[in-house]
């Protein structure tokens, strides 16, 4: 695509012009996890993950409320280093045995073993908030996504990424987001979450809506919440539209961004 129409694209949808979807010039090749979508899950990541008491638990408060006859067999955890890129991450530890998951707490408290047979199904990983385009470190990008999705399928997991989103005063950062990390994806036969377009779209419909922590980087609670709205979609397949974990924002706040999730990933996936 031409600069100029790229250029033009993208004041377009900043504009709420267009879908969401025309951000993303290569299209995603994995566009589920199948039938058996998983249970457990491992993020790796950084800041981006851990604020507002960490998006993996919201994401398990989404399973766990859209199955609450199985809730026990749900389980998250985060591994997050402030300000990390996907290079600082020592993967192959993650998956150590008698290490990260080998207990939990139950609701009286009680220290429960787990014998796990599997330590995760998937592994969600995302790079600095700008390292996948950045002109320095994005080769590193293209190395570790590769390096670690190797890993995370030795141990019997699946690697997931974390397409993250635009600074808010760089809303030009979408695309270029959209684009390296489906092209990883792609790379290394892995499904991608678009929280990225979902951030584009959501300040498209209601531009009101704070998105972001007062650094214009970060994610707001409401942030988190359509994050991990994304991230319920991609790796269900199933819509969270109604589902009743609302993170303590308002429930038309909630039912928004949660409409926003599922229309980027069935966008985003082509279904």
């Amino acid at each position: 695509m031409p600069k100029l129409l790229r250029a033009l694209v993208v004041a377009v949808i900043a504009l709420g012009g267009m879908s969401a979807a025309a951000y993303a010039q290569t299209k995603p090749i994995v566009t589920s996890l199948g039938p058996d979508f998983p249970r457990t899950e491992i993020f790796i990541g950084n800041s981006f993950f851990y604020y507002n008491n960490s998006m993996h638990s919201h994401v398990l408060a989404m399973q766990r409320a859209a199955d609450p006859a199985n809730k026990a067999a749900y389980r998250a955890t985060s591994v997050t280093i402030s300000g990390s890129g996907i290079d600082w991450h020592d993967v192959e530890s993650y998956f150590r045995p008698k290490a990260i998951g080998s207990y939990s707490f139950d609701d009286q408290n009680n220290v429960n073993f787990n014998k796990l047979d599997k330590l995760f199904d998937v592994a969600i990983m995302m790079d600095c908030s700008q390292c996948p385009i950045h002109p320095v470190l994005k080769s590193v990008f293209t190395e570790y996504t590769k390096k670690d999705s190797d890993i995370v399928r030795a141990k019997g997991a699946k690697p997931v990424f974390f397409m993250s989103w635009a600074y808010a005063d760089k809303p030009e950062m979408t695309a270029q987001l959209a684009e390296a990390y489906t092209v990883a994806g792609n790379a290394n036969n892995a499904l991608v979450i678009p929280a990225g377009l979902a951030f584009a779209k959501a300040v498209g419909k209601q531009p009101e809506l704070n998105l972001y922590a007062v650094d214009k980087r970060h994610p707001s609670l409401a942030g988190t919440y359509l994050a991990a709205c994304v991230v319920f979609s991609a790796l269900t397949g199933r819509s969270p539209v109604g589902n009743s974990y609302l993170a303590g924002i308002d429930a038309p706040t909630a039912a928004f961004l949660q409409n926003v999730a599922w229309e980027t990933v069935q966008e985003y996936y082509g279904k």
